[in-house]
């Protein structure tokens, strides 16, 4: 029983599987509800009268403060705990849905479902993401990977029932149902009890040059200075290379990578298919998420990727990218399918593995500040991918040139991810062998210098 008669849980313990559980069906509510905007993306077009650029924005704001807001959930983890955060998120989430239904102008969707909902849609998935990994420790990259499969059943069973909503109720009614809905997050919150913190083990942490005394928080540095390294961490940023490497191609893929999501309905229909069927291509991917995730996860544990996980993730980025060109070349029902196909086996394997390439790459203790900091950056090319590419689509009227866009902006972060980490990794490897070198040299060496001294040599030393 922790302080207060809270009662607390052990890692790895029976109840790990429950918050497992919980957070899959967080992960579910949270990650799957923006797959269905683009359900209701001519709806909200013609309803508000707006451009495709204006409507684009309501998704991106949707996506860009779910990651904005990291730092700001970090504060509530630390202040109130996993738990009541998780909780907060869903409060947040039926109140914006809720008033989002009354919205009168395309701004108050902006300001309702985009920024509350959205503020509660990143309490709720990031608090859950933090959880888990206090919860696992031996088990944690197969943990995540089942998790983020909870996002794939969301993705998969969202589109399916916006669609029969849009045609029984309209978006309106929709979006009051969606608010409801939103609140079972706070029953996800509620099973999150308090962990109990493991005994003290060594750690390997990724440490940056800047850390005088192995720790993020310095007897040297302002407290203002550590708050900030706590909930942002920009000195990771600047000294840890490795962070740098993950942190600005996943930043440049995102620019890209979301777009399918919102504009795969509207270019299915332009092309002449039925509402139902484009919005069918959105579960499609969600269906195939279910089964691959898992399977990702398994292949990821494998020995041949140990300390390699960098080079399968990288791989993945840049397959999604090259897919999108079957989608950009081939409108067809039958190409479209198979677009989905290799899209979504792509995804499964950048979803398993976004969370844990992180936890690698800068441990734990780190964790929170670097992944406030990722998801602020995350944020700003969420923010203005979609209305560049509503842009593109006002200004030309073919939405192929989305795709072909995508492929430019995921494929090129993933060569550079892959490019860079083994730059970095032939860099550090060529380092170990010339210290190894010289520890060798200096070590056949000193018995000679110790044994033979001349006798000057002698006197000095007598």
């Amino acid at each position: 029983m922790a302080a207060g008669g809270v009662r607390t849980e052990t890692p790895d313990g029976p109840w790990s599987w429950g918050v497992l559980a919980a957070v899959m069906v967080a992960q579910g509510l949270t990650l799957g509800f923006p797959s269905c905007i683009g359900v209701y993306y001519t709806d909200l077009q013609n309803s508000f009268q707006a451009s495709n650029t204006e409507t684009s924005w309501f998704p991106s704001i949707v996506m860009a403060v779910l990651h904005a807001g990291g730092p700001l959930c970090s504060v509530l983890v630390e202040r109130f705990g996993c738990r009541v955060t998780v909780m907060i998120g869903g409060l947040l989430c039926g109140v914006g849905m809720v008033t989002s239904s009354f919205s009168q102008t395309i701004v108050h969707l902006y300001l309702t479902a985009g920024l509350i909902g959205g503020l509660g849609l990143c309490f709720s998935f990031q608090a859950s993401v933090t959880v888990l990994g206090y919860y696992f420790i031996r088990r944690r990259t197969l943990a995540n990977s089942l998790a983020s499969t909870g996002a794939s059943i969301g993705m998969a069973l969202w589109p399916l029932g916006s669609q029969h909503l849009l045609d029984a109720v309209g978006w309106r009614g929709s979006f009051l149902i969606f608010g409801a809905v939103l609140l079972n997050c706070c029953v996800c919150g509620a099973i999150m009890r308090p962990v109990r913190a493991p005994p003290p083990a060594p750690e390997k942490e990724a440490l940056t040059p800047h850390s005088s005394n192995g720790t993020p928080h310095g007897g040297e540095q302002s407290a203002g200075c550590s708050s900030l390294q706590k909930y942002m961490a920009f000195d990771l940023l600047f000294g840890h290379r490795r962070y740098q490497i993950f942190t600005w191609g996943v930043t440049w893929m995102v620019l890209g990578f979301i777009l399918p999501l919102f504009y795969l309905v509207p270019y299915a229909t332009s092309n002449g298919i039925e509402e139902g069927r484009a919005a069918l291509l959105l579960s499609l991917i969600g269906f195939i998420n279910i089964f691959a995730r898992p399977v990702a996860g398994l292949v990821s544990q494998q020995p041949v990727f140990a300390g390699r996980l960098m080079y399968l993730f990288s791989g993945a980025v840049t397959l999604n990218g090259l897919s999108n060109l079957v989608c950009a070349s081939w409108s067809s029902y039958p190409a479209l399918l198979t677009y989905c196909a290799f899209y979504s086996i792509s995804m499964s394997v950048i979803g398993s593995l976004v969370f844990q390439v992180l936890m690698d790459t800068v441990g734990m203790k780190r964790f929170p500040g670097a992944f406030g900091l990722f998801t602020i950056l995350e944020s700003v090319t969420i923010l203005v991918g979609p209305p560049l590419a509503g842009l593109l689509v006002d200004f030309t009227g073919q939405y192929n040139l989305v795709f072909y866009a995508s492929t430019v902006a995921v494929t090129s972060s993933g060569l550079f991810m892959g490019f860079a980490t083994y730059a970095v990794d032939r860099k550090e490897a060529k380092a170990r062998s010339s210290h190894q070198s010289a520890t060798e040299t200096a070590g056949s060496e000193e018995p000679k210098d110790t044994s033979y001294l001349s006798s000057k040599e002698c006197g000095t030393v007598l």
